[in-house]
């Protein structure tokens, strides 16, 4: 029978009574054959199969392979055996070449025909052998698209283990060697379906082992990283990109641009080759690769590399906007190449010549991206041109092309360059000027943004600019490198002394972090100053502690009087230090005060009286109006109060606390004006007297009263008995609104006055033990704000002493502005923190009141009182802007007016200093926190100082030998670039801050 088909099939016959007789063959397979038939007819329709002249004959050797293998499967196992696929594999078959890719679609086939049968798993074996060395000969796309369609089909066939890393690695070699020698379009959409092929096969096995997936990216790296000229690897890697998950961005880019074994030229290579990947149609996230690699150099300062990938490729992934299927991945690595290339405008001028014309194109070719994207476009040329201006020839015909279309605005130019410079200071690569990076003309000294450590950034330079504070640590002789207090005072040391225009406190940083606090995520700034404060405190008691258990002969004698910063580590431990002489931490000296909080029971007249330490006041913003809470629902970005984090910011108000009466009649004026449109307008000392007002406690609020042992009606009320000399005040503008079921925060614009006089109770030498008065709590950090929930006050009520309660004398402290830490954001969630200081201590600036009602003992209210500062006449250059890394000058009217300039920038965390005033305090009282000068620096301390100063100076040699280099190629600078903000910075030098940025990209950074 297979003698008459062969003749058949040869013959010259009409197809139709060809394809009459193939018909009876196939049929008569259902029917008993002999073995020795059968196998011919397999090796008959193999020989038809792989080495037929005609469609017709390979259709007639399928069709006769495929019914009699189904009829006869053991007659078929004896034919298709492990030996034959070898042979198949190794020597091909007849004069067909073992690299045929019909080779793989036979073997294909006959898998599937023999998939139930037992010996085919042997073959599996046999095969996962074979393509090993099929891949390591380098075959080309279409053998290498059969055997993963093949591989794909039957996973059995694919190496395992150790086999399969090899496997994945040898296979990415030969995508290497992929060229597709036509330039027709049908072709090469072949070409791409057969690399498409490949790829999966590679997705897939790194799915099901994912121990491949490194070492096959490390082979990638390997390949496009060679500098062997002969060797040009194939853009077809590219559709292996989409395939690798985003997730391990972060940790390969790290790794790659910090190993000190891969030198810059491979990594250029690397980098341009990429970049030529954009070029491969319809593959994803070959951009997001891209611009990953670019940041992570730019992140470890590989300028070089930055600058000649750059000026080698802008002009072809420009030339890729011209092909709408690449066109939106290449445009966003244009615009980050771009934005980010801001030290010369020669990048930029590399492409301008094309400009016009792709943008007569995006008009007219009727695409339905096309205006969209025409309009991203425009807005990248625009922010360039801003950039570089003082190029009139070369921009004129770019304006008259774009006239029609929407020109961004300065402000968003500006944003968009600060956020995608390569660096953010003055040590930015300079074209043609090679310029140090020094401090600012302020003198001060930035910190440099670890990743979201802007709140640290804002509380430590608040803590510098404190002198008091600032001289007293760098005055303190402390032992051992390892404390809190120790690392501190090297910081102060190092801003107030360092050559670097920033300088980098990671050491501090890792020492002061909150545990709770993830490192690199947004922050809250007040509860890390509380937690630093409290830190710093029990540090020291601790170290008190130490020397309390040491033997009494090394204790100073009883009538010693020792001024070190030492504390107790418990109230019994306090008293005995006491006794010995002023033993309070320095945190208790300059930032702890004392509030002693009343309740009165309304039925029988009782006092219980509770005196409580504090190192912040938490002030919540009393509830608007009935009309003010009317038209605030109507806006969404309305909130309520603070997200409570740490100690004192604990007292979220939420639609269902008690309300305290708004104090707006404070001594018949009115704190508490209508602005505008009837907006509140509040200040500070209206905050501080709605945080001090008498509080009803009713309903579910009663007070368990010991005297009529049941639950009454009571009233609550605040006193300030000590006041510390730091005063900080922190406004409480986050809170979970309950409703929305979102964090929201006020924007209410609050006045700060330069000068409050704070109303301070003190007791009378008749009220030594009052009745019942609760002892000091030994927790220094309880929240406040927590035991001050608003309850409505009863008409009429006066808030007296009545009797049984604590007589005290009332005396208004005066306290002037020293810092104010801002943040700019819409929610706690996000944002950015910056902070305004100047230096301030108890005698530098002391000043009286001039008014002598305002200090009337009868007083019991908080006043502002303007000074000459705030109708506009201050001393120049007093006021400082910290931003991270950048400092500037800045005035007292910017503190006032920032929010009203940048509504999304409004004051958070608040620092005021008491200020000497007539017979306060006893002699001496605060002469001794007090010193008229800056310390002179310990040896250790000048010791590390002259070493980092020594080298900065290394650093900057290097710098400026590598500029050199670049000065040639980069040796224009725009006019006007001087003026410019520093790329990167963080907002206006006015002051500002930084509060236009746009809330999606601004998280705390």
């Amino acid at each position: 029978m297979d003698k008459i088909l062969e003749a058949l099939v040869g013959s010259s016959h009409p197809a139709s009574v060809k394809k009459a007789i193939v018909r009876k063959v196939v049929e008569a397979a259902e029917k008993e054959v002999t073995e020795e038939q059968c196998g011919a007819l397999y090796n008959l329709a193999t020989r038809l199969i792989l080495l037929g002249e005609d469609t017709f004959q390979r259709q007639v050797g399928v069709q006769v392979l495929e019914a009699y293998a189904r009829c006869h499967r053991a007659q078929f196992e004896c034919f298709f055996t492990k030996e034959f696929v070898v042979g198949l594999l190794q020597q091909g078959y007849g004069n067909l070449d073992r690299k045929d890719p019909a080779i793989f679609d036979y073997i294909h086939s006959c898998l599937r025909l023999l998939i139930s049968c037992p010996s085919v798993l042997e073959i599996f074996g046999v095969v996962q052998v074979e393509v090993l060395r099929v891949v390591c000969e380098r075959s080309g796309p279409a053998m290498c698209a059969r055997l993963s369609t093949m591989l794909l089909d039957f996973v059995q066939c694919i190496p395992k283990d150790k086999s399969a890393v090899i496997f994945c690695q040898q296979l990415l070699r030969t995508i290497a060697y992929f060229h597709c020698a036509s330039n027709q379009e049908r072709e090469l959409q072949e070409y791409v379906s057969q690399v498409t092929k490949v790829s999966t096969l590679l997705q897939s096995i790194w799915k099901s082992e994912p121990a491949t997936l490194l070492p096959s990216l490390q082979e990638v790296f390997a390949i496009i990283s060679s500098t062997d000229p002969s060797f040009e690897p194939s853009i077809a890697l590219a559709s292996l990109v989409q395939h690798i998950p985003l997730q391990m961005i972060t940790v390969l880019i790290k790794s790659l641009t910090t190993d000190r074994n891969v030198k810059d030229a491979s990594m250029t290579q690397a980098l341009c080759r990429m970049i030529d990947w954009l070029s491969w149609p319809l593959v994803q996230y070959v951009d997001t690769w891209v611009i990953a690699l670019l940041k992570g150099l730019a992140a470890v300062q590989k300028f070089t590399i930055l600058i000649d990938v750059t000026l080698l490729k802008i002009e072809l992934v420009f030339s890729r906007l011209w092909y709408p299927v690449v066109r939106q991945g290449a445009l966003v690595v244009l615009s980050h190449m771009l934005l980010s290339f801001q030290h010369c405008p020669e990048a930029f001028h590399l492409v301008v010549p094309q400009v016009v014309n792709l943008v007569q194109s995006l008009k007219s070719d009727g695409l339905p991206n096309s205006k969209t994207f025409l309009l991203q476009f425009t807005e990248l040329i625009h922010c360039m041109m801003y950039q570089f201006s003082g190029f009139p020839d070369l921009y004129e015909n770019i304006l008259e092309a774009i006239k029609e279309l929407p020109k961004p605005s300065e402000k968003k130019m500006k944003q968009i360059l600060n956020r995608s410079a390569w660096t953010s200071q003055s040590n930015s690569l300079a074209s043609g000027l090679l310029r140090f990076s020094g401090k600012s003309e302020t003198g001060k000294t930035g910190l440099v943004n670890l990743g979201n450590t802007c709140y640290m950034n804002s509380i430590i330079q608040t803590l510098f600019m404190a002198t008091d504070f600032r001289r007293q640590v760098l005055s303190q002789q402390l032992s051992g490198s390892n404390t809190l207090m120790k690392k501190l005072q090297l910081l102060f040391a190092f801003l107030a002394h360092t050559q670097r225009a920033a300088y980098a406190p990671r050491s501090f940083f890792d020492a002061s972090r909150p545990p709770w606090f993830t490192a690199g995520s947004q922050q809250d700034c007040s509860e890390y100053l509380r937690f630093l404060l409290d830190s710093l405190h029990e540090e020291e008691k601790t170290i008190q502690a130490f020397k309390l258990a040491t033997p009494r002969a090394a204790l100073p004698k009883a009538g010693d009087t020792d001024t070190s910063i030492t504390s107790h580590s418990s109230d019994t431990q306090a008293h005995i230090v006491e006794a010995k002489g002023d033993r309070k931490t320095l945190v208790e000296k300059l930032f702890r005060g004392k509030l002693c909080t009343g309740i009165r029971c309304l039925q029988c007249n009782s006092i219980s009286e509770k005196d409580e330490p504090f190192t912040d006041l938490s002030l919540a913003f009393y509830p608007p109006a009935p009309q003010e809470l009317k038209e605030d629902s109507l806006d969404a970005g309305g909130g309520s109060a603070h997200q409570g984090s740490g100690p004192a910011n604990k007292s979220d108000e939420t639609s269902d606390s008690p309300k305290k009466e708004r104090p707006t009649e404070v001594d018949g004026e009115n704190r508490a004006h209508n602005g505008p449109g009837g907006q509140r307008s509040l200040s500070i000392p209206d905050l501080i007297n709605y945080f001090l007002a008498p509080e009803i406690l009713d309903e579910e609020n009663k007070y368990y009263c010991e005297h009529c042992m049941s639950l009454q009606r009571a009233e609550k009320t605040l006193r300030v008995l000590d006041t510390p000399e730091y005063l900080i005040l922190t406004l409480l503008r986050f809170s979970y609104d309950a409703s929305c079921h979102v964090r929201r925060k006020i924007l209410d614009s609050v006045s700060i006055p330069l000068l409050i006089l704070l109303p301070t109770h003190h007791r009378t030498a008749l009220c030594s033990s009052p009745s019942p008065l609760e002892v000091d709590s030994p927790d220094s950090g309880e929240n406040l704000a927590k035991k001050l929930k608003p309850s409505g006050k009863e008409e009429g009520q006066e808030c007296k002493e009545e009797a049984g309660t604590t007589p005290t004398a009332v005396e208004s402290v005066p306290y002037v502005l020293c810092s104010v830490v801002m943040h700019s954001g819409m929610s706690s969630e996000s944002g950015h923190y910056y902070c305004y200081c100047r230096n301030v201590n108890g005698v530098d600036q002391g000043e009286e009141p001039q008014d002598d009602s305002l200090t009337d003992p009868g007083l019991q209210t908080c006043f502002s009182v303007v000074k000459q500062e705030e109708l506009g006449v201050q001393p120049p250059k007093e006021w400082f802007l910290f931003n991270d890394s950048r400092v500037t000058f800045t005035s007292f009217q910017s503190v006032q007016s920032v929010t009203s300039r940048f509504p999304k920038d409004t004051a958070y965390v608040l620092v005021y200093r008491k200020q000497n005033i007539r017979n306060s305090g006893g002699p001496g009282t605060a002469s001794r926190l007090r010193l008229t000068a800056e310390p002179p620096l310990h040896k250790d301390l000048m010791d590390a100082i002259t070493k980092d100063n020594k080298l900065f100076l290394q650093e900057q040699e290097l710098s400026a030998r590598t500029q050199a280099l670049q000065a040639a190629s980069c040796s224009f600078r725009p006019n006007g670039f001087d003026d410019n903000d520093p790329p990167g910075s963080c907002g206006p030098s006015g002051g500002g801050g930084g509060g236009g940025f746009n809330t999606i990209s601004r998280l705390v950074f």
